[in-house]
């Protein structure tokens, strides 16, 4: 399982004053891009190849709220892959208390970036996602 700190600063929040919905969404990435990164599977990488992850769906639920400056860890964990061409990676957030404040279920696939269509994952793109 990987692992991703981050501190919620003044940017994240919204009008009352905890994590605003889409912030959830950018902050859920932020560990994704940290994972393949750390695998050698960065930005560069998917610019040299041409071939990059893209998410197909997401189920996302709120539990308990995040307010400013508080630290959250971000744990990443691909599951399964359901089809060919798309697989499932789910993430939790916690506070630092350990108690869950969101979840989020998410299908992605690996995608040709010049034909435009998924492609079957790559023994690169597989190594990148090992936690």
């Amino acid at each position: 399982m990987h692992r991703y700190q981050v501190t919620i600063h003044e940017g994240h929040l919204d009008t009352f004053g905890h994590v605003n919905n889409a912030k959830y969404l950018e902050l859920y990435e932020q560990a994704r891009w940290d994972l393949i990164t750390n695998n050698g599977y960065g930005l560069d990488q998917i610019k040299t190849l041409k071939i990059g992850p893209v998410v197909l769906e997401l189920d996302l639920t709120f539990k308990r709220e995040i307010t400013n400056r508080e630290v959250i860890t971000i744990e990443s964990e691909p599951q399964k892959i359901e089809h060919p061409l798309i697989m499932e990676i789910k993430q939790r957030m916690l506070k630092a208390d350990g108690s869950l404040a969101s979840q989020i279920t998410l299908k992605i696939g690996l995608m040709d970036l010049e034909k435009r269509k998924l492609i079957a994952p790559t023994v690169e793109w597989m190594k990148a996602i090992e936690c």
